[in-house]
């Protein structure tokens, strides 16, 4: 089995397939193909995918596409999607209106 953390391995040269425009990444708009060629230009992490492209960091967090984006890391890389760590993850955030936050009542007006 490869070991991810072997930074000096060949995982062979970016091919690219008939279906690399395929969005992963809704909220970022990040495609299949921005992802894998990410791998082969040596981001073998969920982590550094993410801040490479910003899989995962848009308003949904990766609730949608977290898993496609580690498969395809994984498959790239040509080992398990279990020897992934899965990038950290955080509660889908909305915009709140202040008077919402500055009253009693939740932002109804008295």
């Amino acid at each position: 089995m490869n070991n991810i953390n072997d930074r000096c391995r060949d995982i062979g040269p970016f091919i690219p397939e008939i279906d690399d425009d395929t969005i992963i990444c809704r909220c970022e708009e990040i495609s299949k193909g921005e992802i894998r060629k990410a791998v082969h230009d040596g981001m073998f992490t969920v982590t550094e995918i993410r801040r490479y492209l910003r899989c995962g960091m848009g308003l949904c967090q990766g609730q949608t596409c977290a898993k496609m984006v580690k498969s395809l890391v994984a498959k790239e890389c040509g080992v398990s999607p279990a020897t992934l760590e899965p990038a950290s993850s955080r509660a889908p955030m909305r915009p709140i209106a202040m008077n919402v936050l500055g009253s009693e009542n939740g932002g109804e007006y008295s």
